[in-house]
């Protein structure tokens, strides 16, 4: 019995040096730089070059969590022959060059940008738009926003976006993109649960009330 031991532990050492040698290598370290470089020739258009865009249908990207972001660009991107999760096509169109490894430096690059924050503009709402977004609607089932994307709307890296100081049409149509299914990539169907209960004039004022957060 002693003298198999030598080979069953040259077989073992074989077999975890093999399983260590197939793993995937990590992903490489994201480049601000290299980011910017993009965004300034090509996302520019719609973001402007520091991600502060100034369209109301296009996005603020600056200072959202870069995890947030890559999954987003990724979503745009079909991969494996299949249809990307979030349709749209300008950006299906715009991400589609671009690997894994470039999309992780865009998001570390506008990550790091300094948010320009819009603001509330309909104070006849303001207090229902907080009283939903801090507390949902118990009677219909409608959880609080904040339970997810925190009470200041800054959310949760890795697992929840920013929102404050959003547009406010960009909130409102991504709501309610949510609610007719059209915008299908959230995990578990969250946010279409949460959309698909809330009225025009709910999204509405949560919308004016997140875009006024800090």
């Amino acid at each position: 019995m002693i003298r198999f031991l030598p080979l069953l532990a040259a077989v073992l050492a074989t077999t975890v040096t093999t399983v260590w040698a197939a793993d995937p290598a990590p992903p490489a370290k994201a480049d601000p730089a290299k980011g910017q470089q993009i965004v300034s020739t090509v996302c520019v258009a719609c973001h402007t070059a520091d991600g502060n865009s100034v369209i109301p249908n296009n996005p603020k990207l600056a200072g959202q969590h870069p995890e947030y972001l890559l999954k987003q660009m990724k979503n745009f991107k079909g991969e494996g022959g299949k249809p990307p999760e979030r349709a749209n096509p300008i950006m299906n169109a715009m991400i589609a060059a671009y690997t894994e490894d470039q999309m992780r430096d865009i998001a570390a690059y506008l990550s790091e940008q300094k948010l320009k924050p819009e603001t509330s503009k309909n104070p006849e709402t303001v207090e229902y738009g907080r009283k939903l977004f801090r507390a949902g609607d118990q009677a219909k089932g409608l959880p609080a926003c904040a339970a997810c994307h925190g009470p200041s709307g800054s959310g949760i890296p890795g697992q929840y976006p920013r929102i404050a100081g959003q547009f406010i049409e960009y909130t409102e149509l991504q709501l309610k993109s949510f609610r007719a299914g059209e915008r299908a990539n959230d995990p578990n169907k969250m946010m279409r649960m949460v959309a698909i209960k809330m009225t025009d004039a709910e999204i509405k004022a949560v919308s004016d009330y997140v875009a006024g957060l800090r």
